[in-house]
């Protein structure tokens, strides 16, 4: 078990780098020097643990992805590698 400081700080960075991904990413869209989605993505799937908007927003394209055929892993799903997100 961590310790409730641990919890806290580990929440607190993920959030730093979601919102820092989503600028950085925002930023590569106006401009021409680099590409902005590479940078979108991660970071709205970042924020999606935190912000149920977001989360209807990813999932909602997770759902037109699978619609169209694309292979869309479920990060929950037993086997995925990925424990719970705190």
């Amino acid at each position: 078990m961590l310790h409730w400081a641990q919890v806290v700080l580990r929440k607190t960075f993920r959030l730093f780098l979601g919102f820092g991904l989503l600028f950085v990413g925002i930023l590569g869209l106006l401009l021409p020097v680099m590409p902005g989605w590479i940078f979108v993505i991660p970071g709205l799937l970042i924020l999606s643990e935190y912000f149920p908007p977001v989360r209807r927003l990813v999932d909602w394209a997770k759902e037109r992805a699978r619609r169209a055929g694309i292979s869309v892993p479920d990060p929950k799903a037993p086997g995925s590698g990925r424990g719970s997100p705190d």
